[in-house]
């Protein structure tokens, strides 16, 4: 949103991290700018009340009936708001309201799964693949068991001497 308006709107000239960044560690220089930005009735300004807004209900609301009200008015907000990617966002959400409400009940999170993966993924990268499978579930477990004391490789340690 704010890569297409600095063309035709050049305060808005390194600004990026003022939109991006999480109010609370603005720096003046930030908070600054963004007061200057804010009122001058920006879509980028639009586009970031409805992204703070959406980021405060799922911090805030703590029961599904609570979230789904919420989440209501913000959905009715995002589809009249004129910006194309919050349209289509607020129908990606509808598309999955249901499992997004459920959220709310269980609490539930795949966050450490999502962690896990991308260790995994880095790990494959970094050997460039693995010739088997086995091979790469045995690295997934190395890595994501946090083993801290690993016997010695029976390679690297030299042989008991016989007497």
């Amino acid at each position: 949103m704010r890569c297409a308006k600095v063309g035709a709107q050049p305060l808005l000239k390194h600004s990026r991290w003022t939109w991006l960044k999480d109010r609370s560690s603005w720096t003046t220089r930030q908070i600054i700018q963004f007061h200057h930005l804010s009122r001058l009735g920006l879509k980028t300004a639009r586009a970031w009340r409805l992204k703070e807004r959406l980021r405060e209900i799922l911090a805030e609301a703590r029961t599904r009936s609570q979230a789904e009200t919420l989440l209501n008015r913000w959905f009715v907000w995002a589809r009249r708001c004129r910006l194309e990617p919050f349209k289509a966002l607020a129908k990606t959400l509808r598309a999955h309201w249901n499992g997004l409400l459920n959220g709310f009940d269980s609490r539930l999170s795949n966050g450490r799964v999502e962690g896990m993966n991308a260790m995994i993924q880095a790990a494959k990268a970094r050997a460039r693949g693995y010739r088997t499978t086995p091979n790469l579930i045995a690295i997934a477990y190395l890595i994501g068991g946090k083993f801290h004391r690993l016997p010695a490789s029976p390679y690297s340690t030299p042989a008991p001497l016989v007497a």
